[in-house]
């Protein structure tokens, strides 16, 4: 994490420090107050509701090194320790966090697309381990508060940096991408995630391709080229070497499907080379695929990057396996849902062995194309040979109405601990239940009642 001198930080921040402090060392910061560590560097933020300044002079009580302070607010700064003046303090974190990114100086990897960021996060990290000291995005810190926090607690002998970055409207990326001046720019895929902010798909590429914005111009750009909405935006890129990822033939990097296992997958790359990685669902195929061009382009081996995948493990809910206690598979793919990855699961569970149960809530965010993207789920169930149906929330009725005709058995809740006891009840041995909803539906709870079920 970061561990410099007071003079070194007014060196790279636009700001003020009283000069008796200059030689005051900070290592790490927090943004948190209530979890002060000694000698982190303490940020506040000017809340709608809360001026998180009223709590720099605790948290120099508590052992911060130094605080920021903004130059605006109305709070008193304190007197107890080093106070950084500063504009903003958010601005001063983005600032802090891309000079010292800089001075670690190490490959960094940019990581967007409406699904499958997470993913292709780990995977990433999984290849490139074996060769180089890496750090990733933990947990979803890919916002203009997070992203900043992650890149300052990278080690001085990080060699690879791998930043996932999110985003709900325009300009987000933007800023992310300029603060990070990737040597990769990673586009997994175009999905509808955000489309009550971005108005559509169209709109959710525009924003997507923002990740080029600090891309450097011998960099990489790895992308989705089996999605036509990005090409208008991959034709305007004249620096920077281009990547295409997909299944289609006019990829770089064509990736086809060879086997589903009970545990994971077998896909050829460019017919030539042939790897298995432990991990359900067709449409991880193209997240590993990203993951295998840039380790190819950083040196490794096939024979090292199967290897690695060999023991590849994903951050928790995506698809994730259990067994209940009666011996029926449970796979947890409840972190996240737009319709494009529901689509993916079906796809996933329709390659299963067993009574296959599809469970499924709301996806959020869909604006006013709500109902007609969740009624394409239903609709893509067809020929699907998916046993049994169950449907949670407002929005997933349209799921329900539309599957309905292509299961064998359908059912709609409107109460989850209503679907939670039809469903202790019905599952047994052979039983594949497969879980997936936005974030907010908290279906995870399904997949714990299951588990835990005696």
């Amino acid at each position: 994490m970061i561990n410099i001198t007071l003079k070194q930080l007014a060196e790279w921040v636009d700001c003020e420090i009283e000069p008796q402090y200059l030689d005051v060392e900070i290592k790490g910061v927090t943004i948190d107050s209530r979890h002060i560590q000694k000698g982190q560097l303490f940020i506040p933020f000017k809340g709608e509701n809360v001026d998180g300044h009223q709590y720099s002079e605790q948290a120099l009580n508590d052992g911060a090194g130094a605080t920021f302070f903004q130059q605006d607010s109305t709070m008193t700064a304190p007197t107890n320790g080093p106070v950084i003046f500063v504009e903003n303090t958010l601005t001063a974190l983005q600032q802090l966090a891309k000079a010292y990114l800089q001075h670690v100086a190490p490959t960094v990897i940019a990581v967007t697309g409406s699904n499958g960021k997470t993913t292709t996060k780990d995977m990433l990290e999984n290849v490139l381990s074996g060769k180089f000291r890496v750090q990733k995005t933990q947990g979803n810190y890919n916002n203009e508060i997070g992203m900043p926090l992650t890149i300052l607690e990278l080690n001085e002998d990080t060699e690879v940096s791998i930043l996932e970055m999110g985003m709900s409207g325009f300009h987000e990326i933007e800023l992310l991408s300029d603060i990070a001046q990737p040597d990769f720019a990673v586009i997994t895929n175009i999905g509808e995630s955000h489309m009550q902010d971005l108005g559509s798909r169209e709109g959710i590429a525009k924003a997507k391709f923002e990740i080029v914005t600090g891309l450097k111009s011998d960099g990489y750009f790895i992308y989705d080229g089996d999605e036509p909405l990005l090409k208008p935006h991959v034709d305007t890129l004249t620096t920077a070497h281009q990547v295409s990822v997909g299944l289609s033939a006019t990829n770089d990097m064509q990736c086809q499907m060879v086997l589903h296992l009970e545990d994971g997958i077998t896909f050829t790359v460019n017919d030539d080379v042939t790897y298995t990685i432990p991990i359900l669902g067709e449409h991880n195929m193209r997240n590993a695929t990203i993951a295998i061009t840039v380790g190819r382009i950083m040196g490794l081996t096939d024979g090292q990057i199967q290897q690695q995948l060999t023991s590849l493990k994903l951050t928790d809910m995506r698809m994730q396996k259990f067994m209940t206690p009666n011996g029926a598979m449970v796979i947890n793919d409840a972190y996240n849902a737009s319709p494009t990855s529901m689509k993916a699961a079906i796809d996933t569970l329709s390659h299963m062995k067993g009574d296959t149960m599809l469970v499924l809530g709301d996806v959020l965010e869909l604006g006013e194309q709500s109902r007609q993207l969740h009624a394409s789920v239903g609709s893509y169930l067809e020929n699907k040979g998916i046993d049994q149906l169950y449907t949670f929330g407002e929005g997933a009725m349209a799921i329900h109405e539309k599957g309905k005709a292509f299961v064998n058995e359908a059912i709609h809740f409107d109460q989850k601990d209503k679907l939670i006891r039809y469903l202790t009840s019905i599952v047994e041995q052979n039983s594949v239940v497969l879980v997936k909803a936005s974030r907010g539906m908290h279906l995870e709870e399904v997949v714990e009642a299951l588990v835990q079920a005696e």
